[in-house]
């Protein structure tokens, strides 16, 4: 017998073709960055398997320069947050502003409702601003006085943040962490990728003249293929002996949310690779940036919970 995550098909594309647009928005994002290949693809992936990413790394390796590449890749709307301890959440989420002509309240929409939503150093913020986002990210909707609007489809909330300087910026909740799909690193480039890319930014900046390889509606028709990927039992077996060796070995293991977040992300790795089923090796591929940022290793443990996941996937039979 198979599971299906999604079992409405209706306005998905065939697979071949999602797996063609993946490509396409991949190749497109890397003529801007270089030498970051698995990065760019896992970020696609994410874009089509309905997640959201937390970029994590040092200042100045180009965090905020994918997140704009991945927008402009797509024909749809993009807004930026910047960030910072003096945010509000209705600088994210919008206001209700009282017209006087009218003798009536107008709801101004905050940077939220786009289809692409950058939060440019996110730990700057206090968790009471951060957690603006939560709604919108897992329920794709935005509440404000009482008041529920939707976002709008595709919705992905690409979040960056620096890892250094943590005496000035606020831990991200374990409840935020959970709602991304993936957390990423990028590192510095090595010596040919860091020549090409002075190369490439000797006068004008690449990133001005990326146009669009891909509409809002192709996009949307590939995540509903994406969507309906087909999932054996045994699969899901896999992830869910992958979550409990998590929870078994640390103080706090991956939830059944982390657990779902795999899945979708190894559906939209089958795709990108021209599959209507997921195999284990699709798993495997995505199974360390999406459960990695979810646990909390054990005081007295010498893992990290990226070190647990490895050994989860040595450790777990297929």
């Amino acid at each position: 017998m198979s599971d299906n995550l999604a079992a409405d098909s209706g306005g998905a594309t065939d697979v071949e073709t999602a797996g063609a647009l993946a490509r396409r928005v991949t190749a497109n994002v890397e003529e801007v960055i270089v030498g970051h290949h698995d990065v760019v693809e896992h970020l696609v992936t994410t874009l089509l398997a309905r997640g959201h990413v937390l970029l994590e790394d040092v200042p100045g390796v180009g965090k905020t320069m994918l997140a704009r590449a991945v927008a402009r890749s797509v024909d749809c709307s993009f807004k930026r947050v910047q960030f910072t301890p003096d945010l509000l959440p209705t600088d994210v989420t919008g206001v209700n502003v009282f017209n006087e002509k009218d003798r009536e309240f107008e709801f101004h929409p905050g940077p939220v409702f786009g289809n692409v939503v950058l939060g440019d150093e996110i730990n700057r913020a206090p968790p009471k601003t951060q957690s603006a986002l939560l709604e919108a990210m897992e329920e794709n909707q935005v509440t404000v006085d009482g008041t529920t609007r939707s976002v709008p489809d595709p919705f992905i909330v690409i979040a960056t943040q620096n890892s250094v300087e943590r005496d000035r910026t606020y831990e991200l909740p374990a409840a935020e962490l959970d709602r991304f799909m993936k957390k990423l690193q990028m590192g510095y480039p090595d010596k040919s990728d860091e020549s090409e890319v002075l190369a490439r930014v000797v006068g004008e900046h690449p990133i001005e003249t990326l146009g669009p390889v891909a509409t809002v509606d192709e996009v949307v028709a590939a995540r509903r293929t994406v969507a309906n990927v087909t999932v054996e039992d045994a699969i899901r077996e896999y992830v869910t002996g992958l979550a409990r060796f998590t929870r078994e070995h640390a103080t706090l293991g991956v939830s059944p949310r982390g657990s779902i977040a795999l899945l979708r992300a190894a559906q939209a790795r089958a795709v990108l690779n021209d599959r209507d089923y997921v195999i284990p090796d699709d798993v495997q591929r995505e199974a360390v940036v999406t459960f990695g940022h979810r646990i909390r290793p054990a005081p007295d443990g010498d893992h990290t919970g990226r070190e647990l996941v490895q050994e989860a996937l040595e450790r777990v039979d297929v």
